[in-house]
């Protein structure tokens, strides 16, 4: 590809993920609202006759390394796996 190519390219990058983080936020600002009128109705799921909605508290546990990493060093080394990926940026 040529420079000039390039810059087009990323131009055209750069609108679609505008494009696309203005769809999150409508998309998260209709989440809000369905979640608020299950929160008014006292409710943590909703069925309609295509969907079924729900808002429920889910409880996990997980494990905290920072903790175990400052308590038992030695233990943490023996468990700790290092992984590796590729980043794309423009700037």
């Amino acid at each position: 590809m040529t420079e000039r190519m390039i810059e087009n390219r990323i131009r055209k990058l750069q609108a679609v993920e505008a494009q696309l983080k203005e769809l999150e936020a409508q998309a998260e600002a209709l989440r809000t609202e369905l979640k608020a009128d299950l929160e008014e109705k006292g409710l943590d799921e909703l069925q309609t006759a295509n969907f079924v909605i729900r808002w429920k508290e889910i409880a996990s546990s997980r494990l905290d390394s920072k903790a175990l990493k400052a308590s038992f060093p030695d233990i943490y080394g023996q468990f700790v796996k290092q992984s590796c990926c590729r980043r794309f940026t423009v700037a």
